[in-house]
């Protein structure tokens, strides 16, 4: 059996599933069902699931299975990222400031040279 394609090939709209069939008992259902996020994916990236899966999300064993190098691997998991309709990275937290950056942002806090809001931002991470 083959995948459903996900696109008309003729003016590229995504196709919407309409009809669902069972070959075992021979029962069909009609309606509107959403094809889901991995649709958007070409089979290369589903590969790329799959194996990533497999390897437990383990880069270095993807490496060592695919023949690529950290950086490809990383590109291709950033691109399957982007086509399931997220940004890579946006949800990472903040760096951890070390002890003298915070005593730093505190020193200058108290001599005022920043605000509270600014030394709260810093701290946050949300500007240098």
């Amino acid at each position: 059996m083959r995948p459903a394609p996900t696109r008309c090939p003729i003016c590229q709209s995504e196709f919407e599933v309409v009809r669902l069939h069972c070959p075992s008992c021979d029962t069909s259902m009609e309606g509107h069902f959403a094809l889901g996020q991995f649709s958007n994916l070409s089979p290369e990236q589903m590969e790329f699931v799959f194996t990533f899966v497999r390897c437990e999300g383990k880069i270095n064993r993807m490496e060592q299975e695919l023949g690529l190098s950290y950086p490809t691997i990383r590109n291709r998991l950033h691109e399957v990222i982007r086509a399931l309709g997220y940004e890579p990275g946006r949800e990472e937290a903040p760096e951890e400031l070390d002890d003298e950056t915070r005593s730093n942002v505190i020193a200058d806090l108290e001599a005022g040279k920043i605000t509270a809001e600014q030394a709260m931002r810093i701290l946050r991470g949300e500007e240098e």
